[in-house]
C-alpha cells in the first residue's frame, strides 16, 4: 500500500510541495491509520499513513498530555502528488 506523508511541524526541505491544513479526525483502517485534514481553502483530504507515522507526528504535536489532535495544525503531501 503506498503512504500518504505527514509532519507535525513545517518541513524545512520542498516546502513548496506541502499543503498545510488541520487535524479534523484520526481513527484505524486496515491496521494504517487514516487522518483527516481539512485544508483553509477545500474538502478534506483523507491521507492514509502507518501506525509508526501517526504516533510520531503525533508526539510532535503541542497538546497537552491527553489532549486531543483534532484542530491541530500539519503539513502533509498525498501519495503522487506534488511538482
Amino acid at each position: 500500500m503506498a503512504h500518504d506523508r505527514i509532519h507535525a511541524r513545517q518541513p524545512s526541505h520542498h516546502v513548496d510541495r506541502w499543503s498545510v491544513g488541520r487535524i479534523e479526525s484520526i481513527g484505524p483502517r486496515d491496521g494504517h491509520c487514516v487522518v483527516a485534514v481539512r485544508p483553509p481553502d477545500g474538502d478534506p483530504v483523507e491521507l492514509v499513513v502507518t501506525l509508526a507515522v501517526r504516533d510520531l507526528f503525533l508526539s510532535r504535536l503541542e497538546t497537552d498530555d491527553g489532549g486531543s489532535p483534532v484542530g491541530e495544525r500539519v503539513w502533509y503531501r498525498k501519495r503522487g502528488e506534488g511538482p
